[in-house]
């Protein structure tokens, strides 16, 4: 099926299937390993979180057994942050938020919280549900949206600050989260949610590639490449003419530096085009100069 589809409708069919997974996958390691220990997210679901037990302990609001509304209260908390990331990132950007918000907060609603936790140990529940809370948002993130809340902030800031991450953005947001929570709960709690939290923000900048810069050189003896990239991707390109010094044969070398994720769409291109093409690729290449920073 996906085949018939054209390379701009596949990718974006692609980038929603991640966001969904990724947002059914981080609900799953919120709700069903973190939750049932009463340990608490970072960020804007960390203050939904608290809302929710301000609702639920103080006003007696009685709410539906293995259902956390949390997941509401967490899409109201993100409206201001869509006209942010409108402004800084653009519609398509804003579209993808909104996506995947919208996803995540259903899922955080429906996906139940089970009444005794799965695992009764807290480091043993902090880690797993780290990695699979981090993993999902990671993946969301690879889909070119977001899941609200720091996820915009930091891929906004990413957009400014070439240093920073959105890993890094989490773990400055659950600071101010987790200052609250230590007047309010035990300080077991505080600490086993800050390792939570670490291994989540971890867990997002290894899953989220968009970091890292990668280089790639084409060889062809074909035209046509590098417009195709140019008008596919919006990347720059730089071409000179080559001689192959065993065949004598003219051919044509092209430069372009892009962001990982990006990778493939560039594979995708050269082949099309040219499917005996030679490419080198390069990860982790430092970039010093006019270099658009995509997430």
């Amino acid at each position: 099926m996906l085949e018939k589809l054209n390379g701009k409708k596949k990718e974006s069919l692609i980038q929603n299937g991640y966001i969904v997974l990724g947002c059914l996958t981080y609900a799953i390691g919120l709700n069903m390993l973190i939750t049932p220990l009463d340990l608490y997210n970072g960020g804007f679901m960390g203050i939904a979180q608290l809302i929710r037990t301000f609702l639920v302990s103080v006003l007696h609001v009685q709410m539906p057994p293995g259902m956390d509304i949390a997941g509401a209260i967490y899409y109201i908390l993100n409206v201001p942050l869509f006209i942010m990331g409108f402004r800084v990132m653009g519609k398509g950007f804003l579209m993808k938020s909104l996506f995947g918000t919208t996803v995540i907060s259903i899922f955080l609603v429906l996906v139940p919280v089970p009444l005794t936790p799965i695992i009764e140990d807290y480091l043993t529940a902090c880690i797993i549900g780290g990695i699979i809370a981090g993993a999902g948002s990671g993946m969301i993130l690879r889909g070119r949206g977001t899941a609200g809340g720091p996820d915009i902030i930091g891929v906004c800031c990413a957009k400014k600050y070439r240093n920073i991450s959105v890993g890094q953005v989490n773990i400055l947001l659950n600071l101010v989260v987790y200052g609250i929570c230590l007047f309010m709960f035990d300080i077991e709690i505080v600490v086993y949610s800050l390792i939570y939290a670490t291994v989540f923000a971890l867990t997002v900048d290894k899953v989220h590639i968009q970091n890292i810069n990668t280089s790639v050189m084409i060889f062809t003896k074909k035209v046509g490449i590098s417009k195709a990239i140019m008008e596919q991707t919006g990347r720059g390109v730089t071409t000179w003419d080559g001689e192959g010094a065993y065949t004598q044969m003219r051919s044509y070398i092209l430069f372009v530096m892009v962001s990982k994720y990006e990778v493939n769409q560039i594979k995708h291109i050269v082949h099309s085009i040219d499917p005996n093409a030679f490419m080198i690729l390069t990860e982790g290449s430092a970039v010093v100069g006019n270099f658009e920073k995509r997430l």
